[in-house]
């Protein structure tokens, strides 16, 4: 279990003279391509092939100019899961090693994804390294992750994600200061001196919600939601972190400053392996929380992801929110939000897979919506050229342009900034919806565990069957409903801002 709290202090340890710098000689790995989220792989990849972890780090830092890289800023954190401290550590010795002139690091090694794009933001830091696999199962036995953020806080482009891939596949040596050590349970800034030409080299440990919890608070009415949360005629609500990194957020900001009892929050002690559970917050994964709604004690339930940049929202007895309708919903009354009264709102965006039920909105309100491939980056690159200031996937993500990623916690405050403003339930608000803009209904599966080669070539089928001409307006009969093809293809993304193109998308089909 980990303690949120502890005194400030400054370390300092120079006085034991400067700590060698090493290069060592390495071997590439042909595997090492990061995706949408990074480099996912079983924490046994990491632990017993050599050097795997060091080699992906050095081509992370050896894809920055070391001019940009020389005593820069970077925000290091992670979920909290198995190997997380052990791969903070090598990061922390092979910054100070390739020039690196502070690290901000969250308490214990904790920091949210939200967080971290926020502190990233803050500080003006070149970007983060975030240590996490999402969703994925923790533990000796179950994922790592490690993934770049550059300096707007968001996933790293393609470009750069590229050129760290070819990087690691020509490695040939790494450099490290391997007597470097840190004290990553007590918050304060500790100071190293290196024997090479850098200035001296600062970590800072920084409480891993402060940051996060000042930024929400210029974005939502605290009063408010602390009226609908605590007041005289409050609501019940169940917030179930699942031993995710969100536990001390929602202990700080909902508990402590929002006035909700503290047997509203479950599960808030992150764990290494998530208590042995899943961290993914869909209805089969959380299922205590949907239990746990059943009976109507409470109004309002969420649970989060393993990072705490998604959440998956319900009502009174489990009423389940679509992740398609939540964003929908959101954008229907985002000017209850009050950062949103002030900004004023660029434009909707949801990611191919998502349903086109926010689209419905943003036709109504005559606001661009833009349809983009999976993966936040495409988003941050809208939010960056200011067209863009809500976002949503159905993989439970939901985010505006506060930030460079989703934001689970963001997306809980959001709907109980329409839940404060409306005072209605939230199946009322979902019915209500429909009522107004129709419901577009979505489904997805999820294949865990496949044969590479089978699943290759069943979409590749898949493919050719949907972009034959004679496949639209083909007429399907499901019991007694018949459905007609409207519009098939293999979708592809030209960027309005930068004109990349991006080809080979899971089919769409509508």
């Amino acid at each position: 279990q980990y303690c949120f709290f502890s005194a400030n202090v400054v370390h300092e340890t120079m006085d034991s003279g400067p700590l060698q710098v090493v290069s060592i000689p390495t071997a590439p790995y042909p595997d090492q391509r990061p995706g949408t989220s990074g480099l996912r792989k079983k924490v046994c990849v990491f632990q017993t092939r050599r050097n795997y972890l060091h080699n992906f780090v050095q081509s992370v830092f050896s894809s920055i100019d070391l001019r940009d890289r020389q005593g820069s800023t970077m925000v290091v954190g992670g979920d909290g899961r198995f190997f997380n401290q052990t791969a903070i550590e090598v990061i922390v010795q092979m910054a100070a090693a390739n020039g690196v002139g502070r690290l901000i690091i969250g308490h214990h090694g904790i920091m949210s994804t939200p967080a971290i794009s926020c502190v990233i933001r803050k500080y003006k830091a070149i970007g983060g390294i975030i240590l996490t696999a999402s969703h994925n199962p923790g533990g000796p036995e179950g994922d790592f992750g490690i993934k770049f953020n550059t300096a707007n806080g968001g996933p790293a482009q393609e470009a750069v994600t590229n050129k760290i891939f070819q990087i690691s596949r020509s490695i040939e040596e790494f450099a490290i200061c391997p007597g470097l050590h840190v004290d990553l349970t007590t918050l304060g800034r500790q100071t190293f001196d290196l024997e090479n030409k850098f200035k001296p080299f600062t970590v800072e440990i920084v409480d891993s919600v402060d940051s996060y919890a000042n930024l929400v608070r210029n974005i939502f009415d605290f009063a408010a939601l602390k009226e609908l949360l605590s007041g005289e005629n409050h609501i019940s609500i169940r917030i179930d972190a699942m031993h995710g990194v969100a536990g001390p957020y929602v202990r700080r900001i909902f508990c402590e400053e929002l006035g909700c009892p503290a047997n509203s929050a479950i599960n808030c002690v992150p764990l290494e392996d998530f208590g042995g559970q899943h961290p993914d917050p869909n209805l089969t994964y959380a299922a205590d929380l949907v239990d746990s709604m059943k009976d109507g004690k409470y109004d309002f339930g969420a649970a989060f992801d393993g990072d705490g940049d998604r959440s998956m929202i319900l009502g009174k007895h489990g009423f389940f929110v679509n992740p398609c309708d939540s964003v929908a919903v959101i954008a229907d009354n985002i000017f209850c939000i009050p950062y949103f009264q002030q900004t004023g709102v660029r434009g909707f965006a949801r990611s191919m897979p998502t349903s086109a039920a926010i689209d419905r909105v943003a036709k109504a309100a005559k606001i661009e919506l833009y349809e983009t491939p999976t993966g936040w980056k495409f988003f941050g690159n809208l939010m960056d050229a200011g067209k863009l200031s809500l976002c949503g996937e159905e993989s439970f993500g939901t985010g505006g342009d506060h930030i460079r990623e989703k934001d689970g916690l963001w997306a809980v405050l959001a709907w109980l900034s329409v839940l404060a403003a409306r005072r209605q339930s939230v199946e009322d608000i979902l019915k209500d919806h429909w009522l107004k803009y129709g419901r577009n209904y979505f489904t997805r599966y999820d294949y865990e565990n496949v044969d590479v080669d089978v699943a290759c070539w069943m979409m590749a089928d898949l493919e050719s069957v949907i972009c034959e001409k004679s496949f639209i307006k083909q007429r399907f009969a499901v019991e007694d409903k018949i459905f007609q093809v409207e519009k098939a293809d293999s979708f592809e993304y030209t960027d309005p801002v930068d004109s990349s193109i991006t080809r080979h998308q899971v089919p769409d089909t509508h």
